[in-house]
């Protein structure tokens, strides 16, 4: 069974800094995609950024500069680094790996995002 474990989120003051990891417990190049959606309350979930097998990423508009998804290849691992982070990014960040040929979704528990002073 597929297992998407993030990590990292937390409570923060706007302008500062989180990173959230994503360990997967198959290696992230069996995903088509992997990104990392977010769910505020009373809000639908929505994405926040993907990439590809390829490497190339695609981020929403309203973290375009301040947010940078990465990875590790090695460690089957994704990484969000949040910076600028604003009362907005509140919400709880969830991790996705999709896999085309199987058209099936992964999700990992979730975790809370709070920006706040």
């Amino acid at each position: 069974q597929v297992q998407l474990v993030e990590s990292g989120g937390g409570l923060v003051q706007p302008g500062g800094s989180l990173r959230l990891s994503c360990a997967a417990s198959e290696s992230i190049f069996s995903f088509s995609t992997m990104g990392w959606y977010r769910q505020a309350p009373g809000n639908q979930r929505e994405l926040v950024a993907l990439i590809n097998n390829g490497g190339s990423t695609n981020y929403a508009d309203s973290v375009k500069g301040r947010f940078t998804f990465s990875r590790d290849n090695a460690k089957s691992t994704v990484f969000l680094q949040m910076n600028s982070l604003k009362p907005e990014d509140t919400a709880v960040y969830y991790c996705n790996g999709y896999r085309a040929y199987a058209l099936r979704n992964y999700w990992g528990q979730g975790t809370q995002v709070t920006v706040s002073s």
